[in-house]
This record gives structure tokens, sequence and C-alpha cells, in this order.
């Protein structure tokens, strides 16, 4: 996978001196994601010369005088105003997002959810319709039919990968295709070309959330993909203690988004800025031992006599392994695997037996957690819609995290043996 060619530059608090330019990346294609992910959205200098950017704790920015006001109005100057329009630590932040996958810009909202909410709301009107791959996160899925819907947004649901299925769905009224790749919780990938080829055919613009892959495994930007969805609460926070999300695309196609988290008010603190800029620093290396783990962890289930079947898009026996093969430099650290012959309290058993992951949602840390996806997202859906979105009673899901990776099978192997 090729890397970003530019880092965006943006601006701190304060001032910093005239040499304090970010770091030089015009024309030099080559960076990796680990230097970007410590240098990109920074500048080279910084306020009381400090290697790390302060936290700046304002909601309030002041103006010497009245002019200086118009002057920031008409020429759109690069300072702060106000703290529900943006904050030093967001600039930087947003940088570094848009330099990762490789996009003009990159807006942060206060969660992953808040920032698809966004992007919707200020993508669609009444009467617009949009078309779904059917996999998808249950809050997604929840927010375009029940919400969208009292607004007259119309959301069609076709079955994940099937593209003859939502070409027929889209009509004059569509303005948008919808997907994650991978899925959550079957991890299935997307043929990317073939959904932006579908797409531009008819005139529509496109959302990938790649939160499962993050923009070490993937980059839609790069396929020709609009706009690129991230739940920075996992991978890319990478620790567990910060809610984040982000949208990432062109510079013109965001403003209007951007505009629109300003009214709505989906910010970020900036305490929790420092937190995600921080947990980027670090964002390949744990990536490489999320992938290591997560492969390693399936390839152990697969041969597992009482494992049914694992889903992970780095198996050859996995529906879409060539998709992953050709789109993916590695496949995450989230397994799903279903426990031979178990009910659901069986398949508990086994959930509760472990003892290194923790009991829990989400994803990304580097921490391991362990689910069962029936108990927790699905627990109040009907058996019939259960089974309509694919979530069996003897599933369970598992977010690798960075332990070593020995350690992890043999914490497994003891509580499939009990």
């Amino acid at each position: 996978m090729s890397t970003p060619a530019t880092m965006k530059p943006t601006s701190t608090a304060g001032s910093p001196p005239p040499q304090a330019a970010p770091l030089p990346t015009q024309g030099a294609p080559h960076l990796g994601t680990s230097t970007i992910s410590v240098h990109g959205g920074e500048a080279r200098r910084k306020p009381s010369d400090a290697i790390t950017d302060s936290i700046v704790c304002a909601s309030t920015y002041i103006f010497d005088d009245t002019q200086s006001i118009i002057d920031f109005i008409e020429h759109k100057q690069p300072r702060e105003e106000y703290g529900r329009y943006g904050s030093p630590n967001e600039k930087v932040v947003e940088g570094k997002l848009a330099a990762l996958d490789c996009g003009e810009d990159s807006i942060v909202f206060s969660s992953g959810m808040a920032a698809i909410v966004g992007l919707l709301m200020t993508k669609l009107n009444a009467g617009d319709e949009i078309v779904f791959f059917d996999q998808c996160y249950h809050r997604s899925r929840e927010f375009c039919y029940k919400h969208l819907a009292r607004f007259g947004v119309v959301t069609h649901q076709v079955p994940t990968g099937d593209f003859a299925a939502m070409e027929a769905a889209i009509n004059s009224r569509t303005k948008m295709l919808v997907s994650e790749s991978p899925t959550n919780p079957h991890l299935t990938c997307i043929d990317l070309e073939q959904f932006v080829a579908l797409a531009k055919a008819h005139e529509v613009e496109t959302l990938i959330d790649a939160t499962l892959a993050t923009p070490c495994n993937i980059r839609p930007l790069q396929f020709g993909v609009d706009y690129v969805l991230h739940s920075a609460t996992k991978y890319l926070g990478g620790h567990n203690d910060l809610l984040a999300g982000c949208i990432t695309g062109s510079k013109e196609k965001l403003d209007e988004v951007r505009n629109l988290r300003g009214i709505m008010g989906a910010v970020n603190a900036p305490h929790n800025l420092y937190l995600l800029q921080r947990g980027l620093k670090t964002f390949e290396l744990r990536m490489q031992r999320h992938n290591e783990n997560g492969q390693a962890i399936a390839e152990f289930l697969q041969e597992h006599p009482r494992v049914e079947k694992v889903y992970y898009p780095g198996l050859p026996s996995h529906p879409t392994h060539a998709i992953a093969k050709r789109t993916m430099q590695g496949f995450g650290g989230l397994v799903t695997f279903l426990i031979k012959d178990a009910d659901w309290r069986q398949t508990a058993d086994v959930v509760d037996r472990v003892k290194i992951p923790r009991i829990g949602p989400s994803l990304g840390g580097v921490e391991s957690l362990i689910e069962q996806p029936l108990v927790m997202s699905y627990f109040s859906q009907t058996p019939e819609n259960r089974q309509k979105f694919g979530i069996p009673d003897n599933m369970i899901r598992m977010a690798c995290g960075i332990e070593n990776t020995q350690d992890l099978i043999d914490d497994l192997q003891q509580a499939l043996e009990t």
C-alpha cells in the first residue's frame, strides 16, 4: 500500500516562530505510516519549545480589536474563535488523521456515531435515499431506519457484497452508498473498486466505515471512495480511554459537514484530543501486533475441534479472503467464531472462562476484549431479527489486544477445553 504524499500542516496554540514550519512532506511520497503518525499535522517548533503540543483549555479565543475580527472573517484566518467551531488540539489531530488516510481534510467528532450522523444529516434531505450493505453496526442501522426516516430519508438494505442488489436499489433519489469494510462482526471485505465504479456510474457518493481496518491496513480514499469513517475510539486511540470519531475526504466536500458540526456541537474536549494524539504516535506499532495476534488466533481457532467456524479475512476459508488479500495490508485484531453444537449458555461459558481478555464491548485497545454478540448487542432483539442479521446463539467476538500471542492462545485453549 502506498503512503500519503503529503502531511497536512496545521496551526497550533500561539504563533510559532517563522522557522517553525511543519515537517516538509510535499514531493516526499515515501514517508511511512509511523513517521506520519508521529509528525503529521504538527508544527516543527511549538510554544515553549516543547516537543509535545500543549493542551489548550479554552472555550473562547480573544481578538485585539474590532478590525481583527473583521480580518478573521473576511480572510478566513487560521485561528480560533469559539471552542464549538474548533481548537488548536483538534487541528493537530485532524491534520494527522487526514495524512494517514491520504485525505485533504479530516473532521474529528465526539464519537464515531456522531461522525456518521453529522455526515448523513449534512448530505441528505427529505425525499433522498441511501443504500446500505446489511452487515453493519446495529446503531448505524437504527439511526437510519428509526431517525433519518422521521425526516423523510429512505434507507435500503441489501445483502453485503451483492452489487446487483445494490444497483437494483439505486434510483434517481439515491444520494449515497454506504458500507463497512471489513464488516462487524462477520468481517466481510468489500470490493472497493466495484463499489466506487457502481457509484460513479449512477453519480452518487460513497461512504466506507473502515474502523476495523484502520489506515494501516486499508485507505478507501485511494480507491476513489468519497468519505472514510473511523470510530477513533478503537484502534486510532488504542487504549480504551477515549471516545472520538472522524470523517476524512476532500476539503470541498467536508466544509459543509464541518459547518453543521459547529452548529450541533459534536466536538471533542482538549484533554480527549491530547489522548488521541498521543495514542496515534504508536499507531502502526500497535497495529502490527493486532494484525499478528488476529491472524494467529484465527488460525488456532480454525483447527480447534470445538470451533464450528471462524470469520477472519486473513484465512483462505473466509468468503472474501481474495478481496482482503488484494486490498488490505493486514487483517486486524478482530476474530469472530462459532462454538460447535453449543447453545447460548454453553457459548457464554467459554466467554466466562477466559482469563486474559476482559468481557466488554468495543475493540482496538491494547487490552483484549471478548463478548457474545447475542448478549452484548442483540439481547433485546427477537430470534428472527438475530437470524436476519446473522447473529447465531453460539457466536463469540474476540478483539485481540497487544498481549503476547501464545498467552492468548493458551488462555483460549483452556477455556475451550474446560
